[in-house]
C-alpha cells in the first residue's frame, strides 16, 4: 500500500519552499545547495551577482535536451533542480528548507527590505520524533506515504530526514507547482530509484491534480524503487473524511471523492504538534542550540517545532499589529493574503493584487484613525523575519506572496467575506476557480460556488459543467438545474452507458432536482429507477445506493404518503445502522426524516428530537448543517404543538446561525426566515412578521428562480395576515 505523510501546513508554490521563507535576496545566497528550473530561475534578476559561480549560473534560464527528463529545456515546468539543471538524488539535498521545511534560522542580509531577505544559517539538529520507526517502514513497503500533522509539526522535516537516511541514492522529484505534476511524473516514473515528493499535498489535488491513474502508472518494480512522498495539513485532510462526504449528498461527491479515493491510496502516518517527554528529552540534549533550548522553555502549550517556526509569535505580531500607530496596513495585508487560501486559492498572490485586497479590512477596523502606515512599509513588515523565522508572508516580488500557513488555522476567524470573494473571483484562472468553487460549495455557499464554477466551465476545466449545475440548484434554481443535468445525464449515458458510476451521478442529481423543482411523483419514480440500478452496478450496501433510498422516501412522503416513507426509512435505517456505524451523518439524517415522516405522539417526537440533537452535536458539531436540520425540526414541532413564543425564538437563534454558517443568500436561510415570520404572525406580533416577510420576500426575488417554493410561501404567508393597523381577533 502507498505511504502518504500527512501535514498541517500548506505553503504557496512556483518557488523552492526555502526561498518562500528566507525572501528573494538571500534565497539567492542560500542557493548553492538549492536548486530551481524554468521560467522561475529568469524571474530571480540579478538580485545577487556575486557569492560563487554556481550562483550566477542558478540565476540563468536552464536550458538542455528537450524531452530528456532529466535536463530542464526552456520554459520546462518548475521541478527542483541543481545547478546544472538536473534532478538532485536525495543524498545532494542537503537543507531541509529545500524539501518545504520552515526556516528556523538566519539573519538580515541584502536582499529586498519587502522580501524579508536574510542569511539562512544552519538548521537546527534534527530530534528524533517518536514516529519515526513507524514512518521508516511504511517508506520500506508502500508506493505512497502520507503524514499528516497540524502546521507547523514538523512533518517536512521528519518526512525529509527518514527518506534521506532511506533513500540516498533516489531522485529527488519536486514539482513546485500543480502545472509541474505531469512532468514530475514522466521524470519519476523514467527512474529505476525515485522519491516524487508533494510537499502540501491538497495544492496538488483538483482539477489537473493527482489521480490514482496516476499513481498505478507510477508503481515502482518493487518496494521503495519508486515512492510518492508527501505532507498534509490536519485540518486539509479533514475535509476527506467519511462523514463530509455526507455533507456533500446530493452536491459535490464525484469531484470530492476523485480526490479522497487519491488519499485512500496512501499509508498514512500522523505526527502530533505537542511533543512527548521523550522527544523533549532528546531535544535537551541539544544545549548548544540556543534555538531549541527557547523552544523547550516556552513549555508544553506548544510543541517545539511550532515555537522554532515561531508560529504562535507570528500570529501575536499579527493580532497586535492592528493596534493604532502599529503595522494596521500591513495587518490588513496579512489578513487579505491568509482570507485568499481560505477561500480555496492555492498559487501566490501578487503585490498589487494584495494593495487591492487589503483596503476593506483597513476600513472595517477604522481606516484612517488607525494611522496606517504607507503599503512599503507595510509589505516589509509583513515580510520580515521574526527572531529566526520567516515571516508574515512568504514569498517574493516576481512570483507573489503567501500567508504563512500557521495563520490559516488560527481560531475565531470570521468567514471569508464577501469583497474578497467578489475582488478575487473574476480575476483566477478556470483551474484556480475550480478549486475555490470546489471549496465554497463543500462549505454550504452555492452562489459563491456557481460564480467561481462558471468560470471554470468556460475554462474548459473537466467536471466543472457537472458541478456547476448542482451549486445552481443548490443556490435556488432547481429547474435550471434539472434542465442541465438532463443533458449531462444524456451525454453520460450515450459516452459510458448508462450503468457506469458517472451516469448513475447524473441521474442522481437530476431525479433530486427534478423533486426539488416541484415533481416529487417524478423524482420518486427517477429514485427507485435509480436504487434499483445502483444497487445491482455497485451493491446494496454502497452509499450511493442507500443515498438514492434516502431521497427515494423523502420524495415519497412528499407526494403525500408519510406513512410509506417512514415504512422505507425504518428499513433504510436498519440497513445504515449495519453499513455505515450510528455516528455517520448520513443515520443521524434518516433518523430525522423518519421521526418527521413516523406518526406519533407529539412529546415522543420532541423527546426523539432532542435525543438527535444531542447526538449530532457529539458527531458534528453545533454548526454542521445536519445539526442545524435538526434543530429546524425541533422549532417546526415546537410551532405545530403551539408554543409560539419558544417557536419565534428557536427560529431566530436558527436564522442567526445559518447566516453565519452558511451565509445570508443560501435557501435555508431564506427558509428559516420565513418560518420564523409565520411564528411571528402566530404570536400576534404582525407588525413584526409583516416587516420581516416584506424584506424576505424582496431578498428571495432577487435570488431564487420565479415559482420557488419558497417564494410561494412568502407570499402565502403575508397574504395571511390582517390588513396593517388591523390586530387578529
Amino acid at each position: 500500500m502507498p505511504v502518504l505523510l500527512v501535514r498541517e501546513n500548506s505553503r504557496g508554490r512556483g518557488w523552492p519552499a526555502y526561498v518562500g521563507a528566507v525572501g528573494l535576496g538571500a534565497a539567492a545566497l542560500a542557493l548553492a545547495s538549492l536548486w530551481t528550473s524554468g521560467a522561475w530561475a529568469t524571474g530571480i534578476g540579478a538580485a545577487v551577482t556575486t557569492f560563487s559561480g554556481l550562483v550566477a549560473e542558478l540565476l540563468r534560464p536552464r536550458r538542455g535536451a528537450a524531452g530528456d527528463g532529466d535536463t530542464a529545456p526552456a520554459g520546462a515546468a518548475a521541478l527542483l533542480r541543481t545547478a546544472a539543471g538536473r534532478i538532485p538524488a536525495l543524498r545532494q539535498v542537503d537543507r531541509p528548507e529545500s524539501a518545504g521545511a520552515h526556516s528556523a534560522d538566519g539573519h538580515p542580509a541584502d536582499g529586498h527590505p519587502a522580501d524579508g531577505g536574510r542569511t539562512p544559517g544552519a538548521p537546527p539538529a534534527y530530534i528524533r520524533r517518536d514516529v519515526e520507526p513507524r514512518l521508516r517502514e511504511a517508506l520500506g513497503r508502500a508506493g505512497f506515504v502520507l503524514l499528516v500533522g497540524e502546521s507547523t509539526a514538523g512533518k517536512s522535516r521528519l518526512a525529509y530526514e527518514a527518506a534521506r537516511a532511506l533513500f540516498p541514492r533516489h531522485a529527488f522529484v519536486r514539482p513546485l507547482d500543480r502545472a509541474a505534476l505531469p512532468q514530475a511524473l514522466r521524470v519519476a516514473g523514467t527512474r529505476r530509484r525515485a522519491v516524487l515528493w508533494l510537499d502540501d499535498l491538497e495544492e496538488f489535488l483538483g482539477a489537473g491534480g493527482l489521480t490514482t491513474a496516476m499513481l498505478a502508472a507510477l508503481s515502482g518494480p518493487a518496494p521503495g524503487r519508486r515512492v510518492v512522498l508527501a505532507t498534509m495539513r490536519t485540518q486539509e485532510y479533514r475535509r476527506f473524511e467519511a462523514r463530509e462526504e455526507s455533507r456533500l449528498t446530493g452536491s459535490d461527491r464525484d469531484a470530492w471523492r476523485t480526490q479522497r479515493d487519491v488519499l485512500r491510496q496512501a499509508e498514512v502516518v500522523r505526527l502530533a504538534r505537542h511533543w512527548s517527554a521523550g522527544e523533549r528529552r532528546r531535544a535537551a540534549a541539544h544545549v548548544q542550540d540556543p534555538r531549541i533550548v527557547a523552544a523547550l522553555r516556552a513549555g508544553e502549550r506548544f510543541g517545539v517545532a511550532e515555537v522554532l517556526a515561531a508560529g504562535p509569535e507570528l500570529l501575536a505580531s499579527w493580532h497586535n499589529a492592528w493596534t493604532p500607530g502599529a503595522h494596521p496596513r500591513g495587518a490588513a495585508v496579512v489578513a487579505a493574503a491568509v482570507d485568499c487560501r481560505r477561500a480555496g486559492l492555492r498559487s501566490p498572490v501578487g503585490r498589487d493584487r494584495l494593495r487591492e485586497l487589503h483596503r476593506p479590512y483597513l476600513v472595517e477596523r477604522g481606516g484612517g484613525d488607525l494611522r496606517p502606515e504607507p503599503f512599503d512599509e507595510a509589505m516589509t513588515w509583513a515580510c520580515a523575519a521574526v527572531h529566526a523565522t520567516g515571516g508574515l508572508l512568504i514569498g517574493n516580488r516576481t512570483q507573489g506572496y503567501n500567508a504563512f500557513d500557521y495563520l490559516l488555522d488560527a481560531p475565531g476567524l470570521a468567514p471569508v467575506p464577501e469583497h474578497l470573494w467578489q475582488g478575487l473571483v473574476g480575476r483566477v484562472t478556470p483551474a484556480e476557480a475550480y478549486d475555490m468553487g470546489l471549496l465554497a460549495h463543500q462549505e454550504g455557499r452555492p452562489r459563491r460556488a456557481a460564480e467561481a464554477l462558471a468560470r471554470a466551465r468556460l475554462g474548459g476545466v473537466p467536471g466543472a459543467d457537472f458541478l456547476l449545475a448542482i451549486t445552481i440548484g443548490d443556490a435556488g434554481r432547481p429547474r435550471r438545474a434539472a434542465a442541465d443535468l438532463a443533458g449531462i445525464t444524456r451525454r453520460r449515458q450515450d459516452r459510458l452507458g448508462p450503468g457506469h458510476p458517472d451516469t448513475l451521478a447524473a441521474r442522481h442529481q437530476l431525479a433530486f432536482f427534478t423533486g426539488e423543482a416541484g415533481n416529487p411523483h417524478a423524482a420518486a419514480g427517477r429514485f427507485a429507477a435509480l436504487a434499483a440500478d445502483a444497487a445491482t452496478v455497485l451493491g446494496a450496501g454502497h452509499p450511493d445506493t442507500l443515498a438514492a433510498r434516502h431521497e427515494l422516501a423523502y420524495f415519497t412522503g412528499e407526494t403525500g404518503a408519510p406513512a410509506e416513507a417512514a415504512r422505507q426509512l425504518a428499513r433504510l435505517l436498519a440497513d445504515r445502522l449495519r453499513v455505515q456505524g450510528p455516528d455517520d451523518p448520513q443515520v443521524l439524517a434518516t433518523r430525522r426524516s423518519l421521526i418527521w415522516y413516523r406518526a406519533g405522539e407529539p412529546a415522543g417526537t420532541e423527546e426523539r428530537l432532542a435525543e438527535l440533537q444531542a447526538d449530532a452535536e457529539r458527531c458534528l458539531g453545533p454548526d454542521d448543517p445536519h445539526t442545524l436540520a435538526v434543530r429546524s425540526s425541533r422549532a417546526a414541532v415546537a410551532a405545530r404543538a403551539g408554543r409560539t413564543a419558544e417557536a419565534v425564538t428557536a427560529w431566530e437563534s436558527l436564522v442567526a446561525d445559518r447566516t453565519r454558517v452558511m451565509g445570508p443568500d443560501h435557501p435555508h436561510t431564506i427558509y428559516a426566515r420565513l418560518e420564523w415570520a409565520r411564528a411571528l404572525a402566530s404570536s400576534a406580533r404582525t407588525e413584526e412578521a409583516r416587516s420581516l416577510l416584506t424584506r424576505t420576500l424582496g431578498d428571495a426575488r432577487t435570488l431564487l428562480e420565479p415559482g420557488h417554493r419558497h417564494l410561494r410561501l412568502a407570499r402565502e404567508l403575508l397574504a395571511g395576515l390582517p390588513p396593517a393597523g388591523r390586530h387578529p381577533v
